[in-house]
């Protein structure tokens, strides 16, 4: 898979911290409105066609500190599908690896709390979803375009 070049200054080293802090306060809003204000995505392709946005709950594989990560989702009731995009950086982002660690886990949607399963789509399940993703939000296809490694699709399965 051949990468096209992501946009300057995606790879600063400020860029992860904004995202960590933006993180943070996505999460204390979306908590403190059960998700009235935080539960559409209105950034990139968003701003046009709102995205839902959920926050997983996940542990951390080597420390054991629980996190929260608001995250787009796809709804495939009764499960709800993620994508390991990280913005196309080169790396899986944290939360994917704490889920390969730690797949017993919730979400929150709105105001619903949810234990789900994670798992990781197979090459069948990615290819079906991937379309109705990029459907869903646009900017994944140029997430998958800037990396080389196979963006991961992650099928959260209702317990």
């Amino acid at each position: 898979m051949e990468s096209k070049k992501r946009p300057d200054g995606l790879d600063s080293p400020i860029v992860p911290t904004m995202m960590k802090h933006a993180g943070r306060l996505h999460v204390r809003v979306y908590r403190a409105t059960n998700g009235r204000i935080g539960g559409k995505w209105r950034i990139g392709a968003g701003w046009k066609k709102p995205v839902p946005t959920l926050l997983l709950d996940h542990v951390g594989r080597k420390s054991g500190t629980r996190f929260t990560t608001p995250l787009l989702f796809l709804d495939d009731a009764p499960d709800v599908v993620v994508v390991a995009s990280q913005g196309g950086l080169p790396k899986n982002p944290q939360w994917y690896a704490n889920l390969l660690a730690h797949p017993e886990t919730q979400v929150q949607i709105r105001g619903e709390k949810r234990a789900v399963r994670a798992r990781t789509a197979t090459a069948d399940e990615r290819a079906a979803l991937w379309p109705r993703l990029v459907d869903l939000y646009a900017d994944f296809a140029s997430y998958q375009a800037w990396t080389d490694r196979e963006i991961p699709v992650v099928i959260l399965e209702r317990r």
